[in-house]
């Protein structure tokens, strides 16, 4: 079995890439492995301007720290109304790190005026896989849709609960993880990344 190192401390990323991993490829075939999992070092500041560049970063410093192959990932919210924004500072858009909910408050206080045509946003995902031997590789995922004038549902994380795809009649957050899996930004970097692992990393002996 190949370990694979997810550069991250959240659990619920690293059960959502094993579930994606494991449906693409095989149980079996990648163990992940959290920051959580591996001796501590310090981590490098998101100071990218991109999703591509801050993925990068973080697998970089994974890669060197470890000798693992890492993955990390970058991802946010892109508001219509907002030029894109919150965007890198998604996780942060309300100035505390990860407080999801005052995060997509802010967001819907900003735009509380707008009718609903005018509410379009898009959840934007990259995925960087940097190998050892210094070779990286990064993929995309994007789903679009608009944002809810309150949040719905218990499921999901971050901006999920205001969020309603195209196409769909709940929102992320009231979704099951594999009906997300099915239709997310993640979900869809995800595996296009495991179509990518399956031919750089070699099968388990």
């Amino acid at each position: 079995m190949n370990n694979v190192l997810l550069a991250t401390r959240n659990r619920k990323k690293l059960i959502e890439l094993q579930r994606i991993l494991d449906g693409a490829l095989g149980a079996h075939r990648v163990a992940l492995l959290g920051l959580d999992d591996v001796e501590e070092y310090p981590e490098l500041p998101e100071s990218g301007l991109t999703f591509g560049e801050n993925a990068l970063i973080k697998a970089r410093e994974g890669c060197r720290r470890t000798g693992l192959s890492t993955i990390a990932d970058d991802s946010g919210l892109a508001v219509d109304a907002l030029n894109a924004m919150p965007g890198v500072f998604s996780a942060r858009w309300a100035g505390s790190h990860g407080d999801d909910r005052a995060n997509f408050q802010l967001v819907l206080d900003q735009i509380a005026d707008l009718p609903d045509e005018h509410r379009g946003a898009s959840f934007v995902c990259t995925v960087a896989l940097v190998l050892p031997g210094g070779k990286e590789h990064l993929v995309d995922g994007r789903q679009t849709g608009r944002l809810l004038r309150a949040p719905r549902g218990e499921g999901g994380f971050g901006y999920d609960p205001v969020f309603l795809g195209d196409g769909q009649d709940r929102t992320n957050a009231e979704l099951t993880p594999q009906e997300k899996d099915a239709i997310s930004h993640r979900g869809k970097a995800l595996r296009e990344l495991a179509k990518l692992i399956a031919k750089v990393l070699p099968p388990p002996a």
